[in-house]
């Protein structure tokens, strides 16, 4: 890697957000009611894949406590569950639901419709090229603080 590919990343991610930007929308305005904290713990849940409450508390740099109201209620509106590791019964797992994912979608600040066309200007192999190529600096991001801990 050199100093080139960190000016591409500088260069073409305000691009894609300046194109699709919306204006925010604040919690009590939408049928969700989720604050942006809300949205900064739902967006980093998978709905396959579960992450701890450990992990993800250390990721945002919060404690785990100050965590734990807030993914209760989030569990309780519906938007994550909370259930035992398969494989520990003793952890816990954090995996995004449909309704959560409804709720990430409609509080985005990325505006859907522009999203939807700026892929349908793709082909569909540059659509499915350009979305693993988000996917995996997005996992490098959510590594990012294990790294620098390190």
């Amino acid at each position: 890697m050199n100093d080139d590919d960190v000016f591409e990343v500088q260069r073409l991610y305000p691009q894609i957000y300046i194109a699709c930007h919306t204006d925010h929308v604040r919690a009590v305005s939408t049928k969700f009611r989720i604050s942006s904290q809300d949205a900064s713990i739902l967006v980093h849940l998978d709905r396959d894949s579960g992450l701890s409450p450990r992990a993800l508390a250390h990721h945002l740099g919060v404690a785990p406590s100050t965590l734990s109201a807030a993914i209760a209620r989030l569990a309780d509106l519906g938007y994550l569950t909370n259930e035992p590791n398969g494989t520990d019964r003793r952890k816990r797992e954090l995996r995004l639901t449909a309704r959560g994912a409804e709720a990430i979608a409609s509080t985005s600040v990325l505006n859907a419709e522009r999203v939807r066309a700026m892929l349908k200007k793709l082909k569909p192999a540059e659509r499915k090229a350009a979305l693993n190529g988000l996917s995996l600096l997005a996992r490098a991001a959510r590594r990012l603080n294990d790294k620098e801990d390190q």
